[in-house]
């Protein structure tokens, strides 16, 4: 942590009490529980629409629904790294892999140790994320471009033939992973996909099945593309977490399609990065009430994300490397 951070986190820190930091840190086992059953309850409903009446707006609407809640299990996962889903560490890891990481070809395991680097080095040479945020922004040209190898699952190759190679052990550097490769690495993933189309084939649509896969493949890609431009792209001091990280400010439509579980609240979680998903929105209220976010790095809306993100010149010199998150393991 350098010096200018350092001085940042004591000037936040004195603004409360440590009775409202446990306040903040509480868990709440229900809220887990309702969080977890929402991302289903929203995928089943994205299956019954298309059973109810397939047509490509519907189909459309499913795939973004899937994708969104797809990167909402991701964030679940996200949650259970940080031992912040429920008290029980066992079965903080159990829910953690089988309700969240496995079905969208993640896994726990690597991804904490990955993950915690990220918030122990946020925004130098050796944070493992630089590279995702390091390209933008960019020419609206060059975002179209991203939207569509996203949109037309070219993204989502490249992430499967690299998540497959992380989970075989042919990986190498920062993404490697470095216990537990092999083909026992995928057990996960194959049994909780076949459990969902063996439930989709009880009910008699078998075949819907298909959608799963092809969100991974495509409007998960965009999600997570937007979710990573958002959280740390076109921030203004890397030096300074209260401006090295951004929280959006999102509506109804973007929670539903782009920011599930919370996931729009980055700053706040990276100023305490324990504070469950529940409490973010209130940790929140209380920084903008005693001013501390007033020179924090806040964004209206996504919309304004895309659009600061695209505001490079046509024609200018834009960074060598892309290192996007949507092409590598999402663990």
């Amino acid at each position: 942590m350098t010096t200018a951070t350092a001085t940042t986190t004591s000037n936040w820190l004195d603004a409360f009490s440590r009775a409202e930091i446990d306040q903040l840190l509480e868990r709440n086992a229900l809220r887990t529980w309702f969080s977890i059953a929402t991302n289903w309850g929203l995928v089943f409903a994205a299956f019954a629409l298309i059973a109810w009446r397939a047509n490509p707006l519907t189909i459309v609407v499913a795939l973004f629904i899937l994708g969104a809640r797809q990167l909402g299990m991701a964030i679940m996962m996200h949650e259970a790294a940080h031992r912040i889903l429920f008290d029980n560490r066992r079965l903080n890891d159990w829910v953690g892999n089988w309700l969240c990481a496995f079905p969208v070809w993640g896994d726990l395991r690597p991804y904490r140790a990955y993950h915690l680097q990220h918030h122990a080095k946020t925004g130098t040479a050796e944070d493992p994320d630089l590279g995702l945020a390091a390209p933008f922004p960019v020419t609206r040209a060059s975002l179209r471009r991203k939207i569509w190898r996203d949109l037309s699952g070219q993204t989502g190759r490249k992430r499967a033939k690299a998540t497959f190679k992380r989970d075989l052990g042919m990986s190498r550097g920062r993404v490697a992973r470095k216990d537990g490769a092999g083909v026992s690495a995928l057990y996960g993933v194959i049994i909780t996909n076949v459990t969902l189309l063996a439930l989709l084939t009880l009910v008699g649509h078998p075949l819907l099945y298909a959608l799963w896969p092809l969100a991974w493949l495509t409007t998960y890609s965009l999600a997570m593309r937007i979710r990573s431009i958002a959280e740390h792209g076109m921030v203004p001091d890397n030096s300074d977490e209260l401006r090295n990280t951004r929280t959006t400010l999102a509506n109804w439509f973007e929670r539903l399609f782009v920011a599930p579980n919370r996931v729009n609240y980055h700053l706040e979680h990276h100023l305490l990065m324990t504070v469950p998903l529940h409490n973010l929105p209130r940790f929140h209220r209380l920084l903008r009430e005693r001013g501390i976010l007033d020179r924090a790095c806040v964004t209206r809306g996504y919309v304004d994300v895309l659009r600061l993100a695209s505001s490079r010149p046509e024609g200018s010199t834009a960074p060598l490397h892309d290192v996007s998150v949507t092409e590598r393991p999402p663990f």
